[in-house]
């Protein structure tokens, strides 16, 4: 892990304790606006809130793909493959072809020959097609 990611990290672990600064930050005025209407209905506690927790949530997310791009690179057996986070993505939704490795792994297969890296969603949809052509 390099030097940036492991301060990323060890900055995160410090967020919660306490200390603030003041900052400038440039939104779009649309955003601002709509962010302050949610606190005012009582949906924010406050825009500084709802600042911090979004940007706080993107660097959570950064780190983490990251770390994980870290390991892959490490351990590049360890990577899932296409047609498995297919099924694990199918297994969260409850997607009706989860149980249907086969078919999902067929998909991904053949997707990959005339798509540049499908998503998840786009391998269950071809799998979809498959099982309906069947």
């Amino acid at each position: 892990m390099d030097d940036d990611l492991r301060r990323l990290l060890d900055l995160l672990d410090q967020v919660d304790d306490g200390a603030t600064v003041g900052t400038s930050v440039r939104l779009p005025v649309a955003l601002r606006d709509a962010a302050t209407v949610a606190a005012r209905a009582g949906l924010l506690s406050s825009v500084t809130e709802a600042t911090v927790r979004g940007l706080h949530s993107e660097l959570v997310a950064v780190a983490n793909r990251a770390v994980l791009d870290a390991h892959y690179r490490e351990h590049p057996d360890a990577r899932p493959q296409r047609w498995e986070i297919a099924v694990a993505a199918a297994e969260l939704s409850g997607h009706p072809l989860a149980g249907r490795l086969d078919l999902v792994r067929r998909a991904a297969d053949e997707l990959a020959r005339i798509v540049d890296d499908p998503s998840p969603d786009e391998v269950l949809a071809y799998a979809a097609g498959l099982a309906s052509a069947a």
